[in-house]
C-alpha cells in the first residue's frame, strides 16, 4: 500500500459522480444526495465502534476501510475534497489540541 491509496480513493470517487448509478456504487451513493451519504457513513462508523469494543482486529480493519470509503463519498457529495481535509489538519499540525479545541 502506498502513501497515496486515499488520494487515488477521492479520484475515484470524484470521476464516479457523473457515472450511471446502475454501474457503481459510489455514482449510486451520490444520486441519492448528501444526507444519504451522510447516513451511510454514520452506519459504517457505528460498526466500526462495535468491532472496536469487541476487540476483533481483522473487522475493525475492514469497518475503518468502509468509513474511510464512505467519509470520501461525503465529502464529495458535499464537494469537499481530501485536499481540503488534509489542508485542515496540516493547519493544525503542532498545535495542542486542547488549544485547537478551545481557538473553536
Amino acid at each position: 500500500m502506498s502513501d497515496d491509496t486515499l488520494s487515488r480513493l477521492a479520484a475515484t470517487i470524484a470521476a464516479r459522480k457523473g457515472a450511471d448509478p446502475d454501474t457503481s456504487w459510489t455514482a449510486k451513493l451520490l444520486s441519492k444526495g448528501p444526507e444519504k451519504a451522510a447516513e451511510k457513513f454514520g452506519e459504517e462508523a457505528v460498526e466500526a465502534i462495535i468491532e472496536a469494543v469487541k476487540g476483533d482486529r481483522d473487522r475493525l480493519t475492514a469497518e475503518a476501510a468502509d468509513v474511510l470509503y464512505h467519509l470520501l463519498v461525503m465529502l464529495a457529495a458535499r464537494d469537499v475534497t481530501l485536499d481540503d481535509v488534509l489542508a485542515e489538519l496540516d493547519r493544525r499540525q503542532g498545535q495542542s489540541g486542547i488549544a485547537e479545541k478551545a481557538a473553536r
